[in-house]
């Protein structure tokens, strides 16, 4: 089984990106699954397009995109992602669309087709913060994860895909009082059990993963 793991290049100000850097640390091997690591810009469409060129190359059974979410206080597999990109910042180059959808013909939302909720056990299981996130927000993650389904949907259909969102790593929040971090090493970790639960899991478990607002 190939396994595509993505991690977005450094935006916003900061100097690097957790997603990557604990891309680049996990195994290249989990539960007899080959990974594939790739970096991809933070810029719309670019983004997609680079992850599209390498489904067409290496047919993954999985591909997971992997993006920082400074704030959050652990690692969030994604639920759902929306047919709009609503840019708060500018990306990496320049590009800042506002209420545009990512393809015409794409449908409104697509469900993440991995076991989020198992994804979610199997980090706490490790020892480490997660939650299953209900928004991927507007920007360029958002934006990733729905190009990553809108093709399984189109292109490769036997295929699974979602994204997860990591907190910022601890070198970046020296400057921001209160903000919660991770240590790469343990957002790699996290990232390897999240993994190992897509690969071994089809369906997913039934558990609490709601929100009340």
């Amino acid at each position: 089984m190939k396994v595509l793991i993505t991690g977005f290049d450094p935006f916003g100000g900061e100097t690097i990106n957790p997603a990557w850097e604990a891309v680049k640390a996990i195994k290249d091997e989990i539960a007899g699954a080959q990974i594939f690591k790739m970096q991809i810009p933070t810029v719309v469409n670019k983004s997609i397009e680079k992850i599209h060129e390498k489904m067409a190359e290496i047919h993954p059974a999985i591909v997971i995109s992997v993006g920082q979410a400074g704030g959050r206080f652990g690692v969030t597999p994604e639920r759902v992602a929306i047919n709009i990109t609503d840019a708060r910042i500018p990306d990496n180059e320049g590009n800042q669309p506002i209420d545009i959808p990512i393809f015409e013909d794409g449908d409104a939302a697509y469900f993440s087709n991995l076991p989020v909720k198992a994804m979610v056990q199997a980090i706490k299981d490790a020892g480490y913060p997660s939650v299953l996130s209900n928004t991927a927000g507007t920007y360029i993650c958002n934006h990733v994860m729905y190009g990553i389904l809108y093709y399984i949907k189109k292109e490769f259909p036997g295929a699974r895909g979602g994204f997860i969102h990591v907190p910022y790593a601890a070198s970046q929040v020296v400057d921001k009082p209160g903000t919660p971090s991770m240590a790469i090493a343990d957002i790699a970790a996290s990232l390897e059990a999240a993994i190992q639960a897509a690969v071994m899991t089809r369906t997913d478990i039934k558990a609490v993963g709601g929100e009340i607002h």
